[in-house]
């Protein structure tokens, strides 16, 4: 292989990289996971608590201490603010995870760049694997907790993986950008962290999309997490299956955001040996 070549960067090499590589993304991935949890006397067992934990936190601030709600009713506003706002965590936490790893992702494994045969861009791929199998471990806290309050689950949970489905090309996307821009501008990882934090706040978490007055809420709509959110907890809470032509916009914007992520690494990566 020559590292002077110019790298195919199109869609069908994006695919097709992925499809090749899928037995080293799962294994890597499976370490990645492991190897956070290693040592600690919980074990994965934190995969469950961290997210009940930072749900009973964010519970307490917005629905007591700043009385948010959902419902008209003291109590059952509480739970279905919990709920409401768990979905919206979940989500953004699928995008803020990448995003704030992305950065270092290329300078944390300076042997692969060595290795001219490694298939770098795979390396987004892993740490977004990572954020999905956290989410995972939530959407199943979700579940767990709906069947003890209403007793069922709806029928429509069968769209999850296509709901979330957007925001994961977009993560992925971004996570090429930011991995390949992290190498040689190192600065970039510094603001990535607050603007994951901005991002929580200026989306649909804590807060139905419907309660913006109406100036502001085409604004809030543009952010690429917020129709996301809403059609997820329709899907999951309300029982309604997603909007096909909302969803498919989404994907195509997603899947755009990916592949003009991927051609910037792919563009950019010849260079990473010289620098990192």
């Amino acid at each position: 292989m020559n590292p002077h070549a110019r790298l195919p960067a199109g869609p069908a090499s994006l695919v097709a990289s992925l499809f090749n590589h899928r037995e080293l993304i799962a294994q890597m991935a499976r370490r990645e996971v492991s190897a956070r949890y290693r040592g600690s006397v919980l074990g994965w067992f934190w995969a469950l608590l961290t997210p009940v934990m930072l749900l009973s936190l964010y519970t307490f601030v917005f629905s007591v201490v700043f009385e948010a709600r959902w419902g008209a009713d003291a109590s059952a506003g509480r739970s279905r603010f919990a709920v409401f706002a768990f979905v919206g965590m979940l989500v953004h936490g699928l995008l803020a995870e990448s995003m704030v790893r992305a950065p270092s992702l290329v300078l944390a494994n300076p042997s692969y760049v060595k290795k001219v045969v490694f298939p770098l861009e795979i390396l987004p791929l892993v740490a977004l694997s990572a954020s999905i199998f956290h989410a995972a471990a939530g959407f199943g806290v979700l579940a767990l907790a709906m069947l003890v309050l209403d007793g069922a689950l709806p029928w429509t949970w069968v769209f999850l993986p296509l709901t979330v489905l957007p925001v994961l090309l977009f993560a992925l996307g971004l996570s090429w950008f930011l991995a390949s821009t992290g190498v040689y501008v190192r600065d970039i990882a510094h603001p990535i962290g607050l603007l994951a934090t901005v991002l929580l706040f200026a989306s649909p978490v804590f807060f139905p999309a419907s309660a913006v007055p109406m100036p502001w809420r085409d604004w809030l709509l543009l952010n690429p997490l917020s129709l996301v959110i809403e059609q997820t907890r329709a899907v999951l809470l309300q029982g309604s299956p997603p909007d096909a032509g909302v969803l498919a916009i989404q994907l195509l914007v997603g899947g755009l955001v990916a592949w003009l992520g991927y051609f910037w690494f792919q563009r950019t990566r010849r260079g990473f040996a010289n620098v990192v």
